[in-house]
Order: C-alpha cells, then sequence, then structure tokens
C-alpha cells in the first residue's frame, strides 16, 4: 500500500461493503487517497474507476461472492495488486490475492451464528490496523490530519490563526497617547472591542487602555480630560502576530486572565486586533 501511485480502492458486497466504506473513509482521511467501489456495480461498468496504478482491498466473509470472484480475472490481467481481507483464507478469493489477510472468527456474536457481527468487527479491525500503520510509516502529523478536516473541530484549532479572526484597518481600535481620555473612550466605543491600542507618533504600541482600566481610573479620580498616556496600561502583555494559531491565542488569552489581544507587526505596529467574541464567531471555542 506504500508503494502504490494511485488510489486504494475497497470492495464488498453487504456488510463488507459497509465496512469497506468505512476503511476507504479512514484511508482517505489520514494520507491514503482511497473511495469504495460497490462490487456489483464494478462488474457493470465501475471497474473503468480503478487504474493500473490502484491496489484493491476486497472484504469478504466467505471469500466465494459471485461479485468478487467475477473481478478477479480482471485484476489479475490488468495486473492490478489484490489484497483480500476474508473470513477463509483457502477461498477463491483468498488464494487468488497477492496478500491475504484472515479476518477469521470461531462465531459470530449473533446467538443464530448467522447476521455478520464478529467477523465484521475483525475486517473493520484489520482495516483499521492498516490505516494505523499507514499514518506512521508516512509520518502523517495532526496538521496533515486537520488539512483533511478544516469544517471539525480539530481543523479549525490548527489551521485558523490570528490574521483570520483579528480586525483589520479602519476596525482596530487606537489612538496617539497624547489625547484625552474622552477621546479615548470615544474611540473605544465606536470600535466595540472593549480596550484600545495606544501608540506613538511613529505608530508604535506603548500601552493599552481596557473597560477594566477605566474602572480603575475612576475609582481614583481620574477625570476625562486626563492624558491618556498617564492612565495606560503600559507593560502590554497581550501582544500575538498574525501567523499565531487562533487556539494558542484563546491559550494565552486563559493564562492572562484577558478578553483581548493586539495583533503586531515586527516592528511593533498594531495590525490587528481581536477578543473572545471573534474566537467564539470563529468556532475556535
Amino acid at each position: 500500500m506504500m508503494d502504490t501511485k494511485g488510489k486504494v480502492i475497497l470492495t464488498g458486497v453487504g456488510k463488507s461493503g459497509h465496512v469497506a466504506t468505512k476503511i476507504a473513509s479512514t484511508l482517505a482521511s489520514t494520507g491514503t487517497q482511497s473511495f469504495f467501489v460497490q462490487a456489483g456495480e464494478a462488474a457493470h461498468g465501475d471497474l473503468g474507476m480503478i487504474g493500473k496504478d490502484d491496489t484493491v482491498i476486497a472484504i469478504s466473509n466467505s471469500g466465494e461472492g459471485s461479485e468478487l470472484k467475477v473481478l478477479i480475472p480482471i485484476l489479475k490481467r490488468r495486473q492490478i495488486p489484490l489484497i483480500a481481507i476474508v473470513g477463509n483464507v483457502e477461498s477463491s478469493l483468498g488464494k487468488a490475492a497477492n496478500v491475504t489477510l484472515s479476518a477469521h472468527v470461531e462465531r459470530e456474536a449473533c446467538p443464530l451464528n448467522l447476521a455478520p457481527t464478529s467477523s465484521s468487527t475483525a475486517e473493520l479491525a484489520i482495516g483499521d490496523a492498516l490505516a494505523v500503520a499507514l499514518i506512521e510509516a508516512r509520518g502523517f502529523t495532526e496538521r496533515d490530519f486537520a488539512m483533511s478536516h478544516p469544517g471539525g473541530a480539530l481543523g479549525r484549532r490548527l489551521l485558523v490563526h490570528c490574521q483570520d479572526v483579528m480586525h483589520k484597518g479602519s476596525e482596530i481600535p487606537v489612538v496617539n497617547e497624547r489625547v484625552s481620555l474622552k477621546e479615548a473612550l470615544f474611540e473605544m466605543t465606536q470600535k466595540t472591542l472593549g480596550f484600545i491600542c495606544i501608540v506613538n507618533d511613529n505608530h508604535e504600541l506603548v500601552g493599552v487602555y481596557t473597560d477594566g482600566d477605566l474602572r480603575r481610573s475612576l475609582e481614583k479620580g481620574a477625570t476625562i480630560k486626563d492624558c491618556i498616556a498617564t492612565l495606560m496600561s503600559k507593560n502590554v502583555r497581550g501582544i500575538v502576530k498574525q501567523e499565531t494559531l487562533a487556539a494558542d491565542a484563546l491559550a494565552l488569552m486563559h493564562n492572562l486572565k484577558i478578553n483581548s489581544l493586539v495583533v503586531t507587526d515586527d516592528s511593533n505596529h498594531p495590525i490587528g486586533a481581536f477578543n473572545l467574541h471573534d474566537l467564539m464567531r470563529a468556532g475556535i471555542i
């Protein structure tokens, strides 16, 4: 399977077909291009979906299903590698395969020993074992997994960066350090992020001022005419870069017990800002 240049094609009938569908999905989501072809349909045209560089994995408990048996000579003639996951390694399918994996069970969990239960579980376990072995052999990573799952929680955690959630340009709450508290509050109220960035004449970040800072300033007797530079927090710890993962930014918020972060460039210029609500909208929380 590691040497397959094309795709890994799963096929089967009945319950084994359902197992094959699941295995194909697992392989596809873990770095192996794979899909399912229903054995009966393959004999009526869908064999055209299987290329010369592909590998076929056929799953059957008995190994004698007519839908699969009819495919064997075609696959042999086209020199397409065949892997069999079967309950009977001495079956037609088991003997014809290039590689045969035994999914033999003594009996089904079904009290009548009829419905595929233990056998289908064994087939699925073998398929999952193959997928896990390929994950390790290929050095498949969490980020690789996320690339196949952008809509899931893991995908959002590993693929969404601060630049994807931050407010930019005129949406950034920012004032010069020489303005009054009154002017700063107007900016804070207009941008609705719960804080403002304070910059010097070179547009470098020199401090921040938050809703909490406002309450503390009023408690100390500050007035709206006071210069914001005398009231701001100069030790700004809530700073991230635009390439920082949003999940890491969320962890920083939790560690610092703050609700907002400033995004700066390498020259310490604020180029973005966001808060917990922005992370919630992005599905990070």
